[in-house]
């Protein structure tokens, strides 16, 4: 049973900057492609940033330069660091892998004031 377990949300002042980690277990992570996405309030969940097996990285251009993901395949761990947030920044961050799980994690709430 694959487990996506995402932290390191909070309140954060525009401007400021936060790292995400999403600890996947119950697949073998060192040959899966993973993903960031965002819900905002009211919206779709929408794709932000991926990262291949191999390191490969791709920003949506709405993140790109501000936003940072990364993996640490002895931690089975993905992370985003994410600098200069913006209001608009705000929702429930949700990792996967790409092609998705079946079964999402909580996600974790980040949440920019202006």
């Amino acid at each position: 049973q694959v487990q996506l377990v995402e932290s390191g949300g909070g309140l954060v002042q525009a401007g400021g900057s936060l790292r995400l980690s999403c600890e996947v277990s119950g697949s073998d992570f060192t040959t899966i492609d993973m993903a960031w996405y965002r819900q905002a309030p009211g919206k779709q969940r929408e794709f932000i940033a991926r990262i291949s097996s191999g390191g490969f990285r791709l920003h949506d251009a709405s993140v790109k330069g501000r936003f940072t993901i990364s993996r640490n395949n002895a931690v089975n761990t993905v992370y985003l660091q994410m600098s200069s947030l913006k209001p608009e920044d705000t929702g429930v961050y949700y990792c996967n892998r790409i092609p998705e799980f079946a079964n999402w994690g909580q996600g974790t709430q980040v949440t920019v004031s202006s």
